[in-house]
């Protein structure tokens, strides 16, 4: 065992190829100029996990995101996260907030979105809630694409997305992330909101 595995325990790589071998995925090393992703096939989507840095004045932060694009069959968009301090006064100031009618989910979360109905039937799955509860800081929501800046989809393709400030290297938070995709996107077909099929988008 080296020095400085001994002194800061393992390290990305080591912790992001583990869980590419749990779920049948491959880590990719970016190199210098490059960046590291980690691939996992779910079905006939791609679900990528990798990390970006965004500048703020005289800091940047370092922030790990997971995507992945789907064909969006009726065009459903939502974000749900954490109810926090100014949650109730956002509530109170007119913003959005679709409730699914059970009280202690409804209070732990908020959720925006353009289905109420849909999304009512997409966040009472069981399974779903205990894949969100996994996570003590979840942000997950429904892009149309990745901005000006990045890969755009064609009509139809959207991504379902999740970051977090910091580096991601603890082993139950990616398996949290990647079961709380697989259910996100199995539910979405489930409800007839999404197809099975490869989106065709490389990210």
């Amino acid at each position: 065992m080296s020095f400085l595995r001994a002194l800061f325990g393992p390290s990305k790589e080591e912790i992001w190829s583990q869980i590419a071998r749990e779920y049948g995925g491959h880590y990719e090393a970016g190199g210098f100029f490059g960046k590291d992703c980690l691939r996992v096939h779910c079905g006939e989507w791609e679900i990528l996990l990798d990390t970006y840095t965004r500048n703020s004045g005289k800091h940047s932060h370092t922030y790990t995101r997971i995507r992945a694009p789907f064909i969006n069959k009726d065009g459903l968009y939502f974000q749900i996260y954490r109810s926090g301090l100014f949650s109730p006064l956002g509530k109170v100031l007119g913003m959005q907030d679709i409730e699914i009618g059970q009280p202690a989910f409804d209070e732990a979360y908020v959720i925006k979105g353009n289905n109420e109905v849909k999304l009512r039937q997409f966040f009472a799955h069981r399974p779903l809630q205990v894949c969100l509860a996994n996570l003590a800081d979840v942000d997950l929501e429904i892009h149309d694409d990745e901005g000006w800046l990045g890969t755009s989809f064609p009509d139809g393709v959207d991504m379902l997305y999740c970051s977090r400030r910091g580096l991601v290297t603890d082993l139950d938070e990616l398996r949290a992330l990647f079961n709380l995709f697989s259910a996100a996107l199995d539910r979405l077909v489930a409800m007839d909101s999404a197809y099975e099929d490869d989106p065709g988008i490389r990210l």
